[in-house]
């Protein structure tokens, strides 16, 4: 897959996440909307997918992009926090940017063959294993952005490996038991973990013509931003 300077594609998935994730999060302005939480699943995996992209269009031959990367991360991690807490009601995990941050790590590891790249790595596998309670997705949302690296110039098929890791991020346990129960949203929850990444692969392999606004280092802000946006919407509401 052929990945230009400022690849469309790639700025649809970012938009594409990014509307997915709010989807997702206006189902606690205070309205019963349980089917939002279905394209909800899709925004996760998108954003790991648009990190696989530039990991896979960077290459393992420069590291201070990567570095500006993890850092930004891991600002906006801590910038956002008190947004996620003050609008998320009783959340039982860090926001979702330190499991990006980490799972860059990860993939950085694996696709770069230095030492110093290697040692991060195995510190983030045993961070994500040793506190998975902490980490929004946990372990396995740590390894979804190396899922995504291995298969994305790989057949369409091979997207199932990330929808399975993607699966178990999400718990499944949960998942599955609700959909025995006869739960739409679990039942539908489940199929969009699984076609996610074949979702976004289809995504970045045939909608190239498109040119949507570059999504550039600004847009980092939109994460804490938004959950102000839709904590004053819901006291509006009230």
């Amino acid at each position: 897959m052929h990945m230009t300077q400022r690849d469309g594609a790639l700025d649809l998935l970012k938009w594409l996440a990014l509307l997915s994730m709010v989807l997702d999060h206006l189902r606690y302005v205070g309205y019963s909307v349980d089917l939002l939480y279905v394209p909800g699943r899709l925004a996760f995996p998108w954003f790991c997918l648009a990190m696989a992209a530039n990991l896979a269009r960077t290459g393992a031959t420069t590291t201070d992009g990567q570095w500006r990367y993890l850092g930004w991360l891991l600002l906006f991690s801590a910038l956002s926090e008190i947004p996620y807490r003050m609008y998320i009601p009783d959340p039982d995990t860090l926001n979702v940017l330190p499991t990006l941050a980490l799972g860059l790590l990860v993939a950085r590891g694996w696709q770069d063959q230095r030492l110093q790249s290697r040692l991060l790595a195995v510190v983030a596998l045993a961070l994500a294993a040793l506190f998975p309670q902490w980490l929004m997705f946990g372990f396995f949302g740590v390894l979804l952005p190396l899922a995504t690296l291995l298969v994305i110039r790989r057949p369409w098929y091979f997207s199932l490996l990330p929808g399975l890791v993607c699966l178990a991020a999400n718990q499944w346990e949960v998942l599955f038991y609700s959909a025995r129960i006869g739960n739409r949203a679990a039942f539908l929850g489940i199929a969009a973990c699984l076609i996610a990444p074949l979702l976004g692969l289809f995504l970045l392999r045939h909608t190239r013509h498109f040119q949507p606004p570059p999504m550039r280092r600004w847009a980092y802000a939109l994460y804490p931003l938004h959950f102000l946006l839709l904590l004053a919407m819901r006291q509006a509401i009230a």
